[in-house]
Order: C-alpha cells, then sequence, then structure tokens
C-alpha cells in the first residue's frame, strides 16, 4: 500500500485530503501541531521538530510515495499596521515548512526508487494577491516558486512536484469573511468546500497524473 504523509490534516482541507486519499487506498500518515489522534504531531515552523519527527518515521515505515504540504496559517493585517510577528509567523509556517518537511523526506524518496508525488498547497492569494494579506500572498507565491524549482530537479527520478491553489473554501479559516463582499469576485457566486480541493490532489497523487509536473492548478470558482 502507498503511503502518504498529509500536514496539517486534522481540519479542514488537509482532513479532507486524508480522508480522500484513504477512501482511495492509500495509507495516510496524518499530521498536527498538538496531539490528538495524528499520526505526526510537530509545528512545521520547528525545522529540528520536524526533522526528528520524519526520520523517525521513515526509520519504521520507509520512504513515503506522497507528500501533501497543507500545513499553514494566516494573520492578515494591512502592511503599515502589520506586525514583526504576522510576518515571521506566517513566513515560517507556510514557507519555511515546505524546505522543513520536504528536506528529510526527499532524499529517502530518491534512494528509493519511488517514483512517487508531492503537492503543495498554495493559495489563489499567491497568484493574484489580496488586500490585508501580504505576508501570506509572498509565502504562498514562493511556495509555487519553491515547487516548480523542485520539479525541475526531481522530474528524471520519476517523482512529481505540483501546487494546488484553492480560492475561498469553507473551511474555519475564511468563518470571518465577509461573504457577500467575497462572492463578487467569483464568478460562480459561491464558496468552494473542501472535498473539491481534495479531489484535485487525489488525482495529482494517481499513476493518471505521472506525466504532470511543475504545475499550480487553481481551484477558485473563476476567481482569477
Amino acid at each position: 500500500m502507498k503511503k502518504v504523509i498529509v500536514t496539517g490534516s486534522s481540519r479542514g482541507i488537509g482532513k479532507a485530503i486524508a480522508e480522500s486519499l484513504s477512501k482511495e487506498g492509500y495509507e495516510v500518515a496524518t499530521h498536527s501541531v498538538k496531539s490528538g489522534g495524528t499520526d505526526l504531531v510537530f509545528d512545521v515552523a520547528d525545522r529540528s521538530a520536524a526533522c526528528a519527527a520524519l526520520e523517525k518515521w521513515v526509520a519504521e515505515n520507509g520512504a513515503p510515495y506522497g507528500v501533501v504540504l497543507n500545513a499553514g496559517i494566516a494573520a492578515d493585517n494591512a502592511f503599515p499596521a502589520m506586525e514583526d510577528d504576522e510576518w515571521d509567523r506566517v513566513v515560517r509556517t507556510d514557507l519555511d515548512g515546505f524546505y522543513n518537511v520536504l528536506k528529510p523526506l526527499v532524499l529517502p524518496m530518491v534512494q528509493a526508487h519511488v517514483r512517487g508525488r508531492i503537492v503543495a498547497i498554495s493559495s489563489v492569494s499567491g497568484i493574484a494577491g489580496n488586500r490585508g494579506q501580504t505576508n501570506y500572498a509572498a509565502a504562498k507565491a514562493g511556495l509555487a516558486g519553491a515547487a516548480k524549482s523542485l520539479a525541475v530537479e526531481l522530474a528524471r527520478r520519476g517523482i512529481t512536484v505540483n501546487c494546488v491553489a484553492p480560492g475561498v473554501i469553507e473551511t474555519e479559516m475564511t468563518e470571518g469573511i465577509l461573504a457577500e463582499e467575497a462572492l463578487k469576485a467569483i464568478p460562480m457566486r459561491r464558496f468552494g468546500k473542501p472535498e473539491e480541493v481534495a479531489s484535485v490532489v487525489k488525482f495529482l497523487m494517481s499513476e493518471e497524473a505521472s506525466y504532470v509536473t511543475r504545475q499550480v492548478i487553481s481551484v477558485n470558482g473563476g476567481m482569477i
């Protein structure tokens, strides 16, 4: 059975991805920052903790077939009012987390000749930008750039690397959004569902997606 690690999978989009992949027959290792029923517990912004947890997991389970980088946070604020901590926490989690999670995993995947899959969850904000999200947009745009570069490095190994960029999805992170204003920017006039993002990730994990790499696939109801 193919093993897949999904970070930030205790709720929202990550939970939907983990459940979708599990139903598809993958052996999913779930992750959260706090203990509570997940297989892996560490803060993706903490490099040493991530490395220790993932090296231990690889030692016990072997190299994963797939990795979904979903863990992320937002701390929205107008740029002139943005605190240093709001910038640092978002960038360290959403962007540095890419390096912190994948660094202990990529070499084992290469050494095991795994023709695997890596999917990073970016955002429409990383493509188009958004008011009050300079920190979040910077991190998510950087995530897409990192994924595209890694895709080039790993292409000959048969490992694909892609991004999925959701728009406004019905999760706890979007509960504070003013629906009436947000819907004006969405041609489909509705928010997306976590399962609609998960279905795209499920495809990118599949054998049918073996020739899809270095791409950013938007799931946003036509926002851009």
